[in-house]
């Protein structure tokens, strides 16, 4: 029983410790995920705000908007999500319902400043996350965006998605802070959450708060406004990046 110092990455970066530690034989099943009661914390506000980085807007539709021209910093809000992670065959065995099977992950390191984020490393990651589950970039269905709201963060990350999927016709990407604010470590596992049902209706969930695209964040795909139905979702794949360089990617997969 411990906790991870992984910033606002700490969440997949829990997922990421539990698989491996199934994997080197160490433990048979794990509970892993993200905790976050930071609005009653001043340092949290407090850090931002100095930084820039918090949003002041106190109409909610113009709060947290990833992606927005007029977007202005992050949204902090509360929340909790852990997951039970065990073998397959071990939640076979029980008769456990298997919301996803974990498939591919990575964390790497900008290592080139402490506040704005590398997307040169970012896309590393993902290429990473990729190479160990096996696919493509055209095998991912859904892509949930880190995007927090903030100026460079989100350019950054655009840039790195696009790197790899702007030929990629049907993945769609979207972003789960838009509607439920920014977690800080509990951010991936709850964005991940806010994601598998589509294994189940197949409904791509929509970025909301989006009234004029910036430019420089206009991606192939991006859900904006309304949900968009598929045929099939099989694949999400979850991006969690942290201040001090730190980047996280998990791929899921729905078990056939």
């Amino acid at each position: 029983h411990y906790s991870i110092g992984a910033a606002c990455a700490a969440g997949n970066a829990s997922l990421i410790q539990g698989v491996q530690m199934m994997r080197l034989g160490e433990v048979d099943m794990a509970l892993a995920g993200g905790i976050s009661e930071s609005t009653g914390s001043f340092g949290i506000f407090a850090s931002f705000q100095a930084q820039g980085a918090l949003g002041s807007a106190d109409d909610p539709r113009e709060a947290c908007r990833p992606f927005d021209k007029s977007r202005d910093g992050i949204v902090v809000s509360e929340g909790a999500c852990i997951y039970v992670l065990e073998t397959l065959e071990n939640a076979l065995a029980r008769g456990a319902t298997i919301y996803a099977e974990i498939v591919g992950y990575a964390m790497n390191s900008d290592a080139k400043d402490y506040v704005l984020p590398y997307s040169k490393r970012q896309a590393e990651c993902m290429e990473l996350a990729l190479e160990r589950a096996g696919l493509q970039p055209e095998d991912i269905d859904i892509v949930n965006t880190h995007a927090t709201g903030t100026k460079q963060g989100d350019i950054e990350e655009c840039k790195a998605l696009r790197k790899l999927f702007a030929n990629c016709k049907n993945t769609y990407i979207n972003n789960t802070k838009s509607i439920i604010g920014h977690a800080m470590g509990a951010a991936g596992v709850l964005e991940l959450a806010g994601n598998l049902p589509a294994f189940t209706d197949n409904s791509v969930h929509p970025t909301i708060n989006v009234t004029d695209l910036d430019p420089e964040c206009n991606l192939p795909n991006l859900i904006i406004g309304e949900a968009v139905q598929l045929d099939s979702v099989n694949t999400i794949l979850n991006n969690s990046f942290g201040m001090v360089g730190i980047n996280s990617v998990v791929i899921v997969k729905k078990l056939q």
